[in-house]
């Protein structure tokens, strides 16, 4: 989540996981260092949205706003009361 800049900050992204926001092939997650693989689904509950994002690649280094689109597919984003 880091490395495609869904959150700002590696620390983020554990919390999400930890608190159980995150979702890996519909299966909740709760260790930030659970492995993923390209073709997995992540849900991720953030504030009042719900993205849902397919990977399709990886990358060796966090790089720009750019580069890190092409990490994933976004299949749904969903606002939330």
């Amino acid at each position: 989540m880091w490395h495609a800049r869904v959150v700002k900050a590696r620390t983020s992204a554990a919390e999400l996981v930890e608190s159980g926001h995150v979702r890996i092939n519909g299966t909740r997650e709760t260790s930030p260092g659970h492995a993923i693989k390209i073709g997995d689904v992540i849900t991720i509950a953030l504030d009042r949205t719900v993205r849902v994002l397919k990977v399709i690649d990886f990358n060796e280094r966090r790089g720009d706003a750019a580069s890190a689109r092409v990490l994933y597919e976004e299949l749904g984003d969903v606002k939330r009361n």
